[in-house]
């Protein structure tokens, strides 16, 4: 079959495969077709000169907020990834079975870049989030609506990756973590994983380790105080190994409140990688602090954490946390989604959710992306 797209000379980095070298990438029928140098092009297929970049399997975005026009924290998911080098936003929570279909039609289904989800467990989703309005929607348990999220969730299978929930004082309120024992009875109804947001206590962050299972994420796990995963001796709290041991997924999410360079620190001097770094990209951080994937991802590179390391993070760990194997890979046959990156140097001011600075020697770029095994918005 004759190869419909080229990337000729890149860098190639695809920690699926153990692969870092300079070498082709050929994409063919929407599926990466093959790997290897010098490749041979038809008189019809697109070839793109990347040596000045480096490729990656498609960076995905595990935790972001996309139901734009039906909620007031969701933002463009096209604009978004094709400048932040994403082809696949996760959005985690923004609808509830109350008001999924929507999302679907008018949003998901339209959309050029793919657009997973985790269905909250409420309603109408993470509706009362804004500048002047921020109803935390698991305070109240007649939102909660499990049956109903369990029969969108079921029907919606191709597009739907799990359940979400959030709790944590601002979230859940007085209701402490009865809406994640909620969420899940559904997750384990439907067979889904479950992501968990937390914030400030009650529950603490014990208590919810202790109740997610192998396979299901705590989002926003590098919080800062309090719920933090950190002790004030700078190790790391016992019952969050307890939690890596038997499975559970740590997730960054970034955002607006859930990102500290100090327990960032302490987690990584312990040996403690995310599994996945996301943004949390919503209307109230993507002009700062969080801004983009790629610029949480070049938060960590300034960190110390290998570039393999952050590249993984944000391709082959994602897929296996959504079990979507065909995504986050550039192994022929796998989908054919690229990002193309390059490394900055100069000094960076990258800035956390609690005000404090990091002046890093580089940056993450995003210099292209390949959706489907075609060239996306050409610059």
């Amino acid at each position: 079959m004759p190869f419909d797209l080229i990337l000729r000379g890149g860098r190639v980095v695809d920690p699926s495969q153990k692969l870092d070298a300079v070498t082709d990438v050929a994409f063919s029928g929407g599926k990466v077709a093959a790997i290897g140098t010098g490749l041979k092009a038809d008189p019809g297929t697109d070839v793109r000169d990347v040596s000045k970049y480096i490729v990656t399997p498609g960076l995905i975005d595990l935790h972001t907020h996309v139901y734009w026009g039906g909620t007031s924290l969701g933002i463009d998911a096209e604009e978004f990834c094709r400048l932040s080098g994403v082809t696949t936003a996760v959005d985690t929570g923004s609808a509830g079975p109350g008001n999924f279909a929507g999302f679907r039609k008018h949003v998901i289904e339209p959309s050029q870049v793919r657009i997973l989800a985790y269905l909250h467990v409420s309603h109408a989703g993470i509706f009362g989030f804004s500048h002047r309005i921020m109803v935390g929607e698991s305070e109240e348990l007649r939102l909660m609506n499990p049956i109903e999220a369990a029969k969108v969730a079921d029907e919606n299978r191709d597009l739907i990756v799990g359940i979400k929930v959030r709790v944590g004082l601002h979230s859940s309120g007085t209701s402490g973590a009865v809406p994640l024992d909620i969420a899940l009875e559904v997750a384990n109804e439907v067979g889904m994983p479950l992501m968990a947001h937390i914030d400030h206590p009650p529950p603490s962050y014990e208590d919810v380790l202790a109740r997610l299972r192998p396979g299901d994420v705590l989002t926003h796990a590098f919080r800062p105080f309090p719920n933090t995963p950190a002790t004030a001796q700078g190790t790391v709290k016992k019952a969050v190994l307890d939690a890596r041991e038997r499975g559970v997924l740590f997730d960054i999410g970034h955002g607006k409140g859930s990102f500290a360079f100090k327990t960032a620190r302490a987690m990584l001097a312990n040996g403690f990688y995310p599994d996945t770094i996301s943004s949390d990209i919503h209307q109230l951080c993507i002009d700062g602090p969080a801004f983009d994937q790629v610029t949480t991802m070049s938060k960590f590179l300034c960190m110390g954490m290998e570039l393999s390391d952050v590249i993984a993070a944000s391709t082959v760990n994602a897929a296996m946390a959504l079990r979507r194997p065909e995504l986050g890979s550039l192994k022929p046959g796998s989908v054919g989604d690229a990002t193309l990156i390059s490394i900055k140097q100069g000094q960076f001011d990258y800035e956390d959710v609690v005000g404090e600075h990091l002046i890093g020697d580089r940056k993450i770029a995003s210099e292209g992306v390949v959706i489907g095994g075609r060239w996306w918005h050409p610059n």
